[in-house]
């Protein structure tokens, strides 16, 4: 009984961890979702004031955010393309390794270029954008390769894929179409058969040498049998003997025979 009492505890014990472990990751996740829906509405107001100012403001103020906005918009864009492409090609891995490290550059830029923009010494800000366009074009033109050297990857991927599929695709059809094959053989050889014996003949008279055609009797039963692959046959000839005189002589003591009578 006791063994019962203790077994049933430890269930609910049991029972109790998991419901207590499930909530804890249930509000882990929810938490999760939400920082990256502020983080993701965060960044989309921030890109929009920043096109905004891009196309509204002048001097100094606009230039810091083109620049902004043209580093954000390519370090965003690699980073997505590179996150889905290793997880169909783990080659990718080191390109990633290399992203992050290109990443802490480009967030230390944007990070200054943040500042700057509210720096009230616009003489100062407009001494150092030449400095800051080279920055943000190196950065810029590094992210650009590994993205696009990444879409080149996958479409050659693609590319040999298809190739490779269409290869398939073929010898299938091929397969499929067996049937073409096996009547183009009965035809041919329908068309030998039908040309018959006197083919060769007919074609050599046809080109100008003339030959007679075999005629009906013995000459024919030996042209057959050559023609379907047989012997040729010669006919022995045919013994000619002379009439035995003692069939033709009549003795006396031979009775000739007396015609039946219908009596």
């Amino acid at each position: 009984m006791e063994a019962a009492i203790t077994i049933l505890a430890l269930l609910f014990v049991a029972f109790i961890a998991l419901g207590v472990y499930a909530t804890v990751k249930a509000v882990g996740a929810a938490k999760r979702g939400v920082d990256r829906t502020i983080t993701q509405a965060r960044r989309t107001v921030e890109d929009t004031t920043l096109r905004a100012k891009s196309f509204g403001q002048t001097g100094v103020a606009g230039e810091l955010a083109q620049l902004r906005l043209a580093l954000r918009t390519s370090m965003r864009a690699t980073q997505d393309a590179l996150h889905a492409g290793v997880a169909e090609d783990s080659s990718l891995a080191e390109s990633v390794g290399l992203f992050r490290r290109l990443s802490a550059h480009g967030l230390e830029l944007d990070d200054e270029l943040k500042r700057l923009e509210r720096e009230p010494d616009r003489a100062t800000v407009a001494a150092l954008l030449p400095q800051l366009k080279e920055r943000t074009q190196r950065i810029t033109h590094s992210a650009d390769s590994l993205r696009w050297a990444a879409r080149d990857r996958a479409r050659q991927f693609a590319d040999d894929d298809l190739d490779a599929l269409n290869a398939q695709i073929d010898i299938e059809a091929g397969a499929l179409r067996h049937w073409t094959v096996e009547e183009q053989r009965p035809q041919q050889a329908s068309g030998a058969a039908s040309q018959g014996p006197g083919a060769g003949t007919r074609r050599a008279h046809d080109a100008g040498v003339d030959w007679p055609e075999p005629t009906a009797g013995a000459g024919n039963s030996s042209t057959a049998d050559e023609s379907w692959g047989g012997p040729a046959r010669e006919e022995a000839p045919q013994a000619i003997t002379a009439p035995d005189p003692h069939l033709r002589t009549r003795y006396p003591w031979q009775k000739a025979a007396r015609p039946e009578t219908t009596n």
